[in-house]
């Protein structure tokens, strides 16, 4: 049985610096034991897996070629970088990953010397690297710039805007293509290897130069001719490369990701090539190493806690179905119904209940990879032909798709569906992936229609109101995780657009929920009654069109109105303000009103829980809110009813 525990060599590294003092002959038992102390520490931990155990002995080699954090290395996402977070001074927290206080689950710059570029979002690390080299050379400086890019993230067309931008600017920067899911290129061997160094040589390079320099002194149509026959015959040996030539990019491999011995005589080849941009492929295997997660079909993409000699998570059984499976279930029921629906995602099936739609409706399924603005504008095509696009994007991932919601969708009126998950505070991902601001960005635009489900039965007939407008956008949004139990309906109703319910009537304190916070604020009522504060819970289910009605008649009948969204400033709380100001319900002081936003600050990952309660959203929280708007201290006094 291997054992986790024992890791002598690593056991001496504490920085990079440590590490290349070490023989070459060495770096292979650094690789093995970094690869034991991933798995040990993420058994504990939980988090993403299968991307860092695929890249151990890339991270190990990098360190070791590169003077870094001189030499600057950028990770695409960062969901990989758990292995050189542990490389580079960070091992003693390491078991702290995705925990309150504790380290990121992605790469952060306020964290490390060696995040010289903080990401949690897929295909910015060309963009970001090209910027810093173009600052180097503005600079005067000469170290390199290395961005570690997988394949998967290769799909976005950012990734080939910084390409073309880089290869037209020709400069000194260094890509490497992690292929580990897509398999561009076959498996590699012994003859490719050989290739890749001999084509990230001096003596290659030396001579590819001079055959240059004699082209200058030949005609054009022979030179150019010459320059082809180079290229395209390094294409066709090497089994792939020529789009990236095209691009400007001199391409090595693919080399075998996990031989050292092809590894980093490559590497260094690179690290001294003298200009231009350069791209070296590396196929790696997700997973590498561990048997449980090579035999996943995921690889172990992302795990709770487990059982190290065993794989088996430790997942306690849930209560209620999960949002994104109970999307997933209702757009399969309505979809039985109407041919026309269809179901778009940006490479998260599984993350937003597609997979459940796939399963059912594969030949109306569209995953059309990490594409979000591409997968806006085609949702908008197909509205235009009279089908009923749901597309469903996280809250934060929506972002990268703005203009096209804009340009395309809004503009036009057209029908397309937006599935928002993750609405809210996400937890141990942090403010990467906290679905803070759509409330704001999409509450702004003409024609929009925004529900927000305040538990999975809601959820269930939004969907159904979806299906049933047919004029213009619409969108729901949802937080991720499980629901709260509620009974379920067997069909989904359409709701009355812009229409919201009351939950519970009092005559003193009035709040008004849009979202899942709806639990909360029954607590909160609760406590109030406590106080003798009788008091009304409203669910507002939209935020646009807005229940203006509602709105009025809680300020109306109410001494105190709160409003209470998962949300940044500028969402529903905004709204809400905006209808009183305009019905003259703030003039005469009859009634006081205050919103309760997520704080303006970007909160670091921690348990949902924890993180709700820090942004005052939990019931303590609303309870303290209602004082303040009474001006009295909850913790010392009672109010009595009038």
């Amino acid at each position: 049985m291997t054992d986790f525990s024992s890791t002598p060599l690593l056991d001496t590294i504490r920085t990079p610096a440590d590490l290349r003092k070490l023989k070459v002959e060495q770096v292979r038992q650094v690789a093995d034991e970094l690869r034991l102390e991933t798995i040990d520490a993420v058994s504990v931990t939980g988090g993403h897996f299968g991307a860092g155990l695929g890249v151990v002995e890339l991270t190990t080699a990098i360190h070791y070629i590169f003077d870094t954090p001189r030499d600057r290395l950028i990770w695409d996402v960062g969901h990989q970088a758990y292995p050189h977070k542990i490389l580079t001074g960070r091992r003693d927290r390491i078991r702290t990953l995705r925990t309150g206080g504790g380290l990121s689950g992605f790469t952060k710059r306020t964290e490390s010397d060696y995040d010289p570029f903080g990401a949690a979002h897929s295909s910015t690390s060309i963009s970001a690297s090209l910027g810093m080299a173009v600052a180097r050379d503005l600079s005067g400086g000469d170290n390199n710039v290395i961005a570690v890019i997988g394949d998967g993230a290769m799909s976005a067309g950012m990734a080939y805007e910084a390409m073309n931008n880089a290869g037209a600017m020709n400069s000194r920067l260094i890509v490497i293509l992690n292929d580990n899911d897509m398999s561009i290129a076959p498996p590699v061997g012994a003859m490719s290897a050989y290739l890749s160094r001999l084509y990230s040589g001096k003596t290659y390079r030396s001579l590819r130069e001079a055959a240059k320099q004699l082209g200058k002194h030949l005609p054009k149509m022979i030179a150019d001719r010459a320059e082809r026959v180079e290229e395209y015959s390094r294409g066709f040996m090497t089994n792939s490369g020529t789009l990236f030539e095209e691009l400007g990019f001199y391409y090595v491999g693919p080399i075998d990701g996990h031989n050292l011995d092809h590894l980093l005589p490559v590497l260094k080849n690179v690290r001294d090539m003298e200009n231009g941009p350069i791209l070296v492929h590396v196929v790696t295997q997700k997973g590498k190493g561990y048997p449980p997660a090579e035999a996943a079909a995921d690889k172990y993409h992302a795990v709770v806690k487990f059982d190290i000699s065993t794989g088996a998570q430790s997942k306690s059984k849930p209560n209620a179905p999960s949002y994104q499976n109970v999307f997933g279930a209702s757009l399969v029921k309505e979809a039985e119904k109407d041919d026309k629906i269809v179901a778009i995602t940006a490479a998260m099936p599984s993350g937003t209940g597609v997979d459940i739609f796939n399963n059912a409706f594969p030949e109306r399924t569209f995953d059309v990879g990490i594409a979000e603005q591409h997968a806006v504008t085609f949702a908008a095509g197909l509205a235009t032909e009279g089908y009923k696009p749901f597309c469903a994007i996280y809250s934060t991932f929506l972002q990268r798709g703005y203009d096209q919601v804009v340009h395309d969708v809004a503009i036009q009126s057209l029908p397309v569906r937006f599935a928002i998950d993750r609405a809210g505070l996400v937890g141990a991902d942090g403010a990467t992936h906290a679905g803070s601001f759509d409330n704001a960005f999409l509450g702004c635009l003409p024609n929009m229609v925004i529900m927000a489900a305040a538990d999975e039965a809601e959820l269930v007939h939004m969907v159904a109101t979806q299906v049933a407008i047919n004029d213009r956008p619409s969108a729901v949004r949802y937080p991720r995780g499980e629901g709260r139990g509620v009974e379920m309906p067997e069909v989904g109703v359409p709701l009355p657009i812009g229409k919201g319910r009351i939950v519970r009537q009092g005559s003193k304190i009035a709040l008004l929920s849009f979202g899942t916070r709806l639990a909360e604020c029954e607590k909160a009522a609760d406590e109030l009654a406590a106080h003798g504060l009788s008091t009304t819970i409203a669910d507002a289910r939209f935020m646009k069109p807005l229940d203006v009605d509602l709105v009025l008649k809680l300020a109306r009948d109410h001494d105190v109105l709160i409003t209470i969204e998962e949300g940044s400033i500028g969402g529903f709380g905004s709204h809400v303000l905006q209808t009183l100001t305009d019905n003259s319900m703030l003039d005469s002081g009859l009634v006081r009103v205050r919103s309760m936003i997520l704080p303006d600050e970007f909160l670091d990952h921690d348990n949902p829980a924890a993180m709700y309660g820090r942004a005052g959203l939990d019931a303590s929280g609303i309870v303290a809110k209602v004082f303040e708007a009474l001006g009295k201290d909850v913790n010392t006094e009672t109010v009595k009813l009038a």
